[in-house]
């Protein structure tokens, strides 16, 4: 599909999100060079009205967007980028021009849930009830679902792999919790590692 650069008279609305944690980092507008440059470089590149020329975000600050991929909407006039921003995006300091986000996405929307599963003392919750029953069950439960997990890696079943995959986050999000610790913790960690 080609991009109906004609429609908003040689620009389209661009849509930055974060290609791994989905949020929306900001917004800009490209027209037919913006784009080829931002494909041929991998760095996402505007057309700025304010300075009227090409503007490749980060040209100043270093905190470049590393295009992932881009889809183009169904009416062909505007373009949704996935990016790996290097650094805040937004030039208040931010990771978004919109804020920082209040949500990364549902594995912390789960995390979200479980904490408050425990906090209210929900007597009707799995999750709080197995928080209450202490850390050596919750540990032991992680395991149990690892050594099922591996169990279900050595077959060819997909469906019986996934759930227990799902079951071992889903645990492992609890003893996190128990741990005083959240999943931010762990992918900051991971972020160094990179």
């Amino acid at each position: 599909m080609n991009i109906d650069f004609e429609k908003g008279n040689g620009l389209v609305p661009v849509i930055v999100q974060n290609a791994l944690s989905l949020e929306v980092l900001m917004l800009g507008y490209m027209n037919q060079e913006a784009f080829d440059t931002t494909v041929q470089s991998n760095k996402v590149t505007f057309f700025s009205r304010s300075k009227n020329r090409l503007w490749t975000k980060g040209e100043e600050s270093g905190n470049f967007l590393e295009l992932q991929s881009y889809k183009i909407d169904c009416d062909a006039d505007t373009i949704l980028v996935q990016a790996i921003p290097k650094g805040p995006t937004c030039h208040k300091g931010t990771s978004s021009c919109f804020g920082e986000a209040s949500s990364k996405g549902f594995l912390y929307q789960l995390e979200a849930t479980i904490t408050e599963r425990i906090a209210t003392d929900d007597s009707s919750s799995y999750t709080n009830s197995l928080y209450k029953r202490g850390i050596n069950k919750m540990a032991q439960k992680v395991g149990e679902e690892a050594v099922e997990l591996v169990i279900e890696a050595k077959d060819d079943n997909r469906d019986l792999f996934v759930n227990e995959a799902a079951d071992l986050l889903y645990h492992f999000l609890i003893l996190l919790y128990a741990k005083g610790l959240s999943l931010s913790d762990i992918e900051a960690i991971l972020k160094s590692r990179s």
